[in-house]
Order: C-alpha cells, then sequence, then structure tokens
C-alpha cells in the first residue's frame, strides 16, 4: 500500500476516534462518520489499485488547502524553482500548485515547476551529463528548499527534490556521502540566487499566487530584476 493510501486510513482511524468521543456530546449520528469512514477508505482501496496514488494525493492535498499558512508555503517553494530556473536559463515550461492542478495537467505528484529538461534527459540517457549541466539543475531542484528555508527557517516540502538529486547522483556514480555533499552546496547556491534577487522573488510570489499566466510570471521576473 502507498504511503497516501497508509495516510488515508490513518484519517479513516482518527475520524472514527473523535466520533466514538464527541459523537454523543454533539448528537451525532453514528451513520455520519461511518459513510465518511467508508468513503475515505474506498478511495484509499480505489488509489492502491487504478490511481497509481493519485486519487489520495488529491484528496490529502484539498484537506491540507484550507489552511492558507500551507497554500503560502507552497507558493514560496515553487517560486524558488521557477525563479532559480528562470536566472541559470532552464526554460520554465508551467506550474501548478495543487495536486488537482497537476492531475488536470496530466503531471506527475502535487504539482509544481515544469522545466523544459530535454537536454538533460539526453545526456543521462547517454550515461554522461557535463558538470555545468548537472548543478544547474540540483540547484533548480534544491530551490524550493533554499527559498522556505529563508522565509520560514525550515522546510517542509522538497521531500521529492531530494529523492530526484538522490537518483540521479547515484545513477551518476556519487557516492551518499559526496551526494549529500552536493545536495549542500546547491542548495546554499540556491539560497544565494534567491538572495541577491529577492525583489524578482517577491515579485514571482505575487503573480503566482494570483495564478498569474507563465509569460506574466516571467514578465514579473524581468521587471523586478530590471
Amino acid at each position: 500500500m502507498s504511503q497516501t493510501a497508509l495516510n488515508l486510513v490513518a484519517i479513516s482511524i482518527f475520524i472514527i476516534t473523535i466520533s466514538s468521543l464527541l459523537g454523543p456530546l454533539f448528537h451525532l449520528s453514528p451513520t455520519v462518520p461511518a459513510l465518511a469512514t467508508f468513503t475515505i477508505l474506498g478511495i484509499a482501496t480505489l488509489d492502491s489499485f487504478s490511481l497509481q496514488g493519485k486519487g489520495g494525493t488529491v484528496l490529502l492535498d484539498w484537506i491540507a488547502s484550507f489552511s492558507p499558512a500551507h497554500r503560502e508555503r507552497i507558493i514560496h517553494h515553487e517560486a524558488g524553482h521557477f525563479l532559480v530556473a528562470h536566472l541559470l536559463d532552464i526554460p520554465v515550461t508551467g506550474y501548478t500548485l495543487s495536486a488537482w492542478e497537476a492531475l488536470r495537467q496530466k503531471q506527475p505528484g502535487q504539482g509544481g515547476v515544469s522545466f523544459d529538461d530535454a537536454e538533460l534527459a539526453s545526456q543521462l540517457e547517454q550515461g554522461k551529463i557535463s558538470a555545468q549541466m548537472l548543478d544547474r539543475y540540483c540547484t533548480i531542484w534544491m530551490a524550493g528548499i533554499a527559498a522556505e528555508t529563508l522565509v520560514y527557517d525550515n522546510a517542509e516540502g522538497g521531500a521529492d527534490d531530494r529523492n530526484k538529486l538522490a537518483g540521479v547522483l547515484t545513477n551518476l556514480g556519487f557516492s551518499e556521502s559526496s551526494g549529500e555533499i552536493k545536495q549542500r552546496l546547491c542548495t546554499l547556491q540556491a539560497k544565494t540566487l534567491l538572495q541577491e534577487n529577492w525583489s524578482a522573488y517577491q515579485a514571482l510570489i505575487y503573480a503566482m499566487g494570483k495564478r498569474a499566466p507563465l509569460t506574466e510570471c516571467q514578465s514579473a521576473i524581468s521587471n523586478a530584476i530590471g
């Protein structure tokens, strides 16, 4: 069972526990939590066997989206990826800020910033990659974590980014320790780029926060940089 499905099962158990404790106080019919639990467990089952984790991801992301702080953190995280890619001349092809938006655009996971990575894929298929290309993409992948750390002093997201980077470095022959060093260096480089272009970062956050089109986001960066 996927981690997403396990999270849904945990939510079901929580609902059952809370309803058994508070139901009598609020005269809550046992049918209500039972139906909610049945629905969530049904989604978890369907998610495991048919949707490859997407259904549960959308549900959990939808629940989390009720928190304004969570939504703001996502925007700050993705804006970090977007800006650093722009600064390093890697074309951004689109962005999403929720799992539902990602599903609609046929993107994997919870969404995020999409890049034109054809050149990177070509080099990886050949089993070799230039040091410059590796550094650029590693810095972009770590930019979301760097942005969160600068704004919030910690990063809640970025697990997928770390896993992607670790997978690439492992395939290229990096040891675990050298891969961790590379990750730290690229995170530091991303932080530096964000700090040096902070006004552009703030302008991009505003544009992404109102779901501005890609071209408008790019213009916001260019206008802020001058």
